[in-house]
């Protein structure tokens, strides 16, 4: 914890004329979203006094019914049979956020979306949270925040390579490749709120042997997240079999778009990037920058 505030606290300028935009990325249940409202909660106190907005890119989903009618777009993509890919977010509403955010001279409500409803399938509420301006820190955080759209030669060296891999190791569900084009050509949208990260911060799990694939972990960390979830509002959520299908959804994302940096470009922000390695039981095991 005290390495990440020194790396914000170090970029934040004394006069700043726009807040300090930071980017926390790290796959399901690996603690980002712990991470960032201990960072908020920090930063907020004495002796920093700052005023941080906190977004979770899952609070960019589509409400429940636009979720539906993109589930039932024809032809239908299992990708998008339910929210977690690129396509499942109201990226025109993250853009109108962010600048709101960064004139620092007015109120911005932020959407909550509540992952419980409609059984799990989830719904954005009819109320956010309103952050009085001026703003000095933005931190937005999510397991897909930073994945860039690749080139069709490195989809198609993917697809033949390691993602068979992948799905003889996880036993995952038959993908046609024309809907993994159709995530990869939706992730141009997301280039412009990428775009304006001033730093990066990452989770990343170590690979262990004693799981079949790096991705293993993501399950186990997905499902207890569920379970804790259950435990405090009465039982809503997913069964442990939705779960296993739910994340399933997401393991394209983090096998084709999930290079971090991006090797064929420099976003703004290289450089800057902080990564903090855990092992499986989210214990922290180093930090490197990039």
């Amino acid at each position: 914890m005290e390495s990440v505030i020194a790396h914000i606290v170090g970029q934040i300028d004394p006069n700043p004329s726009a807040p300090l935009f930071v980017a926390i990325q790290g796959p399901q249940g690996s603690g980002k979203s712990y991470l960032s409202a201990q960072l908020k909660q920090r930063l907020s106190q004495s002796p920093y006094a700052l005023n941080v907005a906190l977004l979770s890119i899952d609070d960019l989903y589509l409400p429940h019914d636009g979720l539906v009618h993109l589930a039932n777009q024809l032809p239908p993509n299992p990708l998008w049979a339910g929210r977690g890919q690129p396509g499942t977010h109201d990226v025109k509403l993250g853009l109108e956020i962010l600048r709101k955010l960064r004139t620092r001279s007015e109120k911005v409500e932020l959407p909550c979306f509540d992952k419980s409803l409609f059984n799990g399938e989830g719904d954005r509420l009819s109320a956010g949270i309103v952050v009085d301006p001026p703003v000095d820190v933005i931190i937005l955080e999510g397991w897909c925040v930073g994945f860039y759209p690749i080139s069709s030669q490195e989809l198609e060296a993917r697809w033949n390579g390691v993602w068979r891999e992948e799905t003889a190791r996880l036993n995952l569900p038959d993908l046609n490749k024309l809907d993994l084009e159709r995530v990869n050509e939706t992730l141009s949208n997301y280039v412009e709120l990428w775009s304006s990260f001033d730093t990066f911060i990452q989770i990343k799990p170590t690979p262990l042997l004693k799981y079949p694939s790096e991705y293993s972990i993501i399950y186990k960390w997905r499902l207890q997240q569920e379970h804790n979830m259950k435990a405090t509002n009465g039982g809503r959520g997913m069964s442990d079999e939705a779960v296993k299908g739910f994340v399933d959804r997401y393991i394209p994302g983090y096998v084709f778009f999930g290079d971090i940096p991006p090797s064929f470009s420099a976003p703004r922000w290289a450089g800057r990037g902080l990564k903090l390695l855990i092992d499986d039981e989210r214990q922290q095991l180093g930090v490197e920058t990039f």
